[in-house]
């Protein structure tokens, strides 16, 4: 079931009501939770609940056979192990068989050898990379003894299958979701608003700025061959803006969602566009990701409490693993190698990339140095989502070659195609442009729509006619409905 769907606007108002006026109860409320959210996944195909119910099982049954077996490692590691080669095994056989059997057989074709391999006709899961990954989180804590192990079936697979975060994220920890399933919950009426505005305000970026981006660059990005450089820098800028807006709308709704049901998710975006490195807009971009490799992966391998010939390793070992999870193609890994080749010219130039407050922080507008640092941060992005978006690596390395071998011309049999790229694009990217500026000066707060009763939001009419206003938008200028990027992940 989508967010932007028919369907969801009659099933979350039904689960809500449920929630708080019928079930009212933790333990049926966390029922209620475990139902609604498998009927959401299941509508798009019910066959792949096994999955999940798979993945929920075997993770509880580790959890409790690492607390029973305390004081006797080996079997802790052993169960601890086995979940994470199940889990892995599952993710790596829907994900990733088919990409590591082809790939073989190119290598030995390359070698001038033949080599017959089976690939597998099946359908990836959606959101399975998230809640293996969830699920393997809760394992390990327990492991580390972080956490105590559950003993509730129920509000496990509840922590595992949360309808608002199961397919796209944010990534949550067992420390922080799970006792949350395992305490009463009151309804806060201030905090139920405050999540109905967030996700008012995702909606607005996924339907109206996301599709509509979606729309300019999926007609155009196939005729870059024959487009000049400068529409396709602009094309790949709009694609940036389109990944943004339609993830972080996601995030945006799920986060939401959540609190209208009283569950606290984190923080996914933190406006990376305004970052002024590499190193601080993966602070922002992803956090949930990019905070789980940093802590099970990163932090395990000695991260930067080593050498800085380690770190530099350990940083290529964990953004090599970042890119093949985002997708079963070599763009995606030489995505996430060029992250880390970014993140370690960072370190060995010893640039500093701490910052204690938002840019510009007290101040409406940013200075020299800033407007210069987030320049340069974003068109490093530009560069690295060039490669995400990109179907092959040909694709990838001839589009940027297009932008620098032809930037004012391109193929004059295709002038009205030229034409209608830079008027389409130029259009969505100043649309986008008012929506940053929006989100600019919200910067330090966790979404736009975040008001706390202040200024002109402080009168009713002012909130109504805001709200109004971006209903209005999202009926008349709603793009063609597109899936989230990261569904395919």
């Amino acid at each position: 079931m989508l967010f932007n769907s028919f369907e969801f606007i009659i099933f979350l108002p039904l689960v809500f009501l449920l929630y708080w006026f019928v079930f009212t109860g933790r333990k049926s409320q966390n029922a209620l939770i475990l139902v609604a959210s498998y009927v959401f996944y299941g509508w798009w195909d019910w066959r792949f609940l096994l999955l999940i119910m798979l993945t929920s099982v075997s993770s509880f049954a580790s959890g409790l056979l690492i607390e029973h077996y305390e004081g006797r490692r080996a079997i802790q590691k052993a169960a601890s192990a086995a979940n994470i080669v199940l889990n892995l095994g599952v993710l790596g056989v829907f994900k990733y068989y088919n990409f590591f059997a082809t790939s073989l057989q190119q290598l030995f074709a390359c070698l001038n050898m033949s080599l017959d391999v089976v690939t597998l006709q099946i359908v990836l899961p959606v959101g399975i990379s998230f809640y293996t990954f969830q699920a393997l989180s809760y394992s390990i804590d327990v492991y580390q003894k972080k956490l105590p192990a559950t003993r509730n079936l129920t509000e496990f697979m509840a922590y595992i299958s949360f309808f608002p975060q199961l397919v796209a994220g944010p990534i949550e920890r067992a420390t922080n979701l799970l006792p949350q399933f395992q305490r009463d919950r009151q309804f806060d009426y201030a905090k139920a608003v405050d999540g109905a505005r967030q996700m008012l305000w995702g909606f607005l970026k996924k339907v109206v700025m996301a599709d509509n981006c979606a729309m300019v660059v999926n007609e155009y990005w196939e005729q870059y061959d024959v487009l000049p450089g400068l529409s396709l820098i602009g094309i790949a800028i709009l694609f940036s803006l389109q990944i943004y807006f339609d993830f972080s709308g996601y995030s945006d709704i799920a986060i939401g969602c959540a609190r209208l049901f009283g569950i606290h998710l984190m923080r996914n975006f933190d406006f990376p566009y305004f970052s002024r490195s590499i190193p601080e807009f993966w602070r922002k971009w992803h956090i949930s990701l990019t905070s789980w490799f940093r802590d099970y992966i990163y932090f395990p391998l000695g991260g930067s409490r080593v050498s800085k010939a380690k770190t530099i390793r350990n940083i290529f070992i964990v953004w090599s693993v970042s890119g093949l999870w985002h997708g079963a193609n070599w763009t995606f890994v030489c995505w996430g190698v060029f992250h880390a080749f970014l993140l370690s010219a960072y370190i060995m130039l010893g640039i500093n990339t701490k910052y204690s407050q938002p840019v510009a922080y007290g101040r409406w507008l940013p200075n020299g140095k800033e407007v210069l640092q987030m320049l340069l941060t974003f068109t490093l992005a530009v560069i690295g989502w060039i490669l995400f978006r990109a179907t092959s690596l040909d694709q990838a390395f001839d589009y940027m070659r297009h932008i620098a071998v032809n930037p004012f011309t391109g193929n004059e049999m295709h002038g009205l195609a030229m034409t209608g790229s830079l008027l389409d694009t130029a259009r969505w990217i100043l649309w986008s442009a008012v929506f940053l500026a929006i989100e600019w000066m919200q910067r330090d707060k966790q979404h736009a729509l975040q008001t706390e009763g202040k200024g002109l939001f402080k009168y009713a009419a002012c909130r109504y006619l805001t709200y109004a206003a971006i209903l209005t938008l999202i009926f008349f200028f709603a793009g063609k409905v597109q899936t989230f990027i990261y569904f395919q992940f």
